[in-house]
């Protein structure tokens, strides 16, 4: 069960380390179990879960808890787990361990693509329900209109599918997460910034037009995971609803921020989503461990506050990331984006770990480009193009059918009345909040860039 924890913002608001920009949203939930930063991939794998820690403990420091609704989730059930992955898959990872894995039936590692990308290390289930219970926590904090924008850094991991992990990703939060709020939401745009191409999301929803899928990432035939090319548009009833965006080695903040929102704009504005996820990869920044573009911190926040702008309701969730420091400054910026506020160049002094940031101690350093750019004007010309052209092809939303027949009546938001109650007086408070911000005349705007 979640667990609200709630601040008086009418005492605080002159202790807060940062300035409420034009934008402020006040309506924004935070998703976490710290107890999925413990766990351990093994010693030279790239994925670090502690980069998750690394990341609240920067959030934190800023004093971005305090202007947030903050969620201790729960794990995800088996029943949950089960509404997208197979029954053979969930129990061989409820069952799975490093202890357990000879015993396993013979054949088992081969069929569920165990390897070097995906090991078995101790707690894999615990850890993949943990992720995933936060992504769903947020989506029932959406549907009842609890939250705006719900938060989830945990969350993001895109390749996993139906019936077998990969890409170091063993649950599928995102379908999983797709899927809730399909009950309630007639269309749902899926937004991936991550340097991979979201494959396991693409797929899953590659046949319905009720699922938008679109993703921005390196793509050669060869780059893992080998998918994302231009002419992948989705089939049948999804055909024209699945839209890839392949880019070359080097692209920079300027190009990347121009390609974005000329495809963005007009897609949100065809298909008119009632929801949007955003899935906020991290290895798509410079000096990534295993990348190869050379965006800033500011420049893959700007692609966030882009959609924020619109004003729709969102899930945003993280995703790849292999130079924790990193992925933690561009999470940290993009949860004060998303709260409206312009946080101070340097890292707080008593941060946790602070020595990780050093020598600049800076929360967006300049990211030096480390690759040649090879995405040429005219390769992003042709590729904006084509893109356009697959929108041009919804001629406008799709009607969906949205009435009690279909529209389930049992209550998901696994609150109490207790809670419920709880959650009512923040709103209240919320609300004085708004109204005391407003009366101040002389309150100054911060600028958010």
């Amino acid at each position: 069960m979640s667990d609200t924890i709630s601040f008086d913002a009418t005492t605080k608001e002159h202790q807060l380390p940062f300035e409420f920009g034009a934008d402020y949203s006040p309506n924004v939930s935070y998703h976490f179990n710290a107890d999925v930063s413990q766990f351990h991939y093994g010693v030279k794998h790239p994925m670090k879960p502690f980069r998750l820690m690394l990341t609240d403990h920067l959030v934190s420091s800023y004093g971005l808890h305090k202007i947030m609704d903050l969620y201790e989730t729960r794990p995800a059930t088996r029943d949950e787990l089960l509404e997208f992955h197979s029954k053979d898959y969930v129990e061989f990872l409820s069952k799975v361990t490093p202890d357990t894995i000879a015993k396993m039936p013979r054949g088992s590692l081969e069929k569920f693509n165990i390897g070097d990308d995906c090991p078995i290390f101790q707690g894999l289930y615990d850890y993949s329900t943990l992720y995933a219970g936060a992504s769903l926590d947020a989506t029932r904090k959406l549907i009842n209109g609890q939250s705006e924008i719900a938060i989830n850094w945990s969350g993001g991991l895109h390749h996993a599918k139906k019936g077998n992990p990969s890409g170091f990703c063993y649950v599928n939060d995102i379908v999983l997460s797709i899927i809730n709020l399909l009950r309630y939401h007639p269309r749902v745009l899926y937004i991936d910034i991550d340097l991979h191409h979201g494959d396991g999301v693409q797929e899953a929803f590659y046949t319905t037009d009720r699922v938008f899928t679109v993703s921005f990432h390196k793509y050669n035939g060869e780059f893992f995971p080998g998918t994302g090319n231009l002419d992948e548009i989705g089939c049948s009833r999804g055909k024209h609803f699945a839209l890839n965006v392949p880019l070359d080695d080097g692209i920079d903040d300027e190009s990347y921020i121009n390609l974005f929102k000329s495809i963005i704009d007009p897609l949100i504005s065809s298909y008119r989503p009632t929801v949007i996820i955003q899935q906020c990869g991290a290895d798509s920044l410079g000096h990534d461990r295993l990348g190869c573009f050379n965006l800033n911190v500011k420049a893959h926040g700007e692609c966030v506050k882009f959609v924020k702008s619109f004003g729709l309701p969102m899930l945003v969730l993280g995703g790849g990331g292999y130079t924790p420091r990193n992925v933690s400054r561009v999470w940290t910026y993009e949860t004060g984006v998303l709260n409206g506020v312009l946080l101070p160049k340097d890292i707080p002094e008593n941060i946790p770990f602070r020595d990780w940031f050093g020598p600049d101690f800076s929360l967006h350093p300049v990211l030096d480009e480390l690759y040649e750019n090879k995405n040429t004007k005219k390769f992003l010309e042709n590729v904006r193009i084509r893109c356009l052209e697959n929108i041009r092809y919804l001629q406008g939303a799709p009607s969906v059918r949205m009435d009690s027949e279909i529209i389930p009546t049992q209550d998901v938001s696994a609150l109490t009345q207790e809670e419920e109650l709880a959650i009512r007086e923040l709103n209240e408070e919320n609300d004085r909040y708004r109204r005391l911000q407003m009366e101040k005349e002389n309150f100054k705007i911060g600028e958010l860039y």
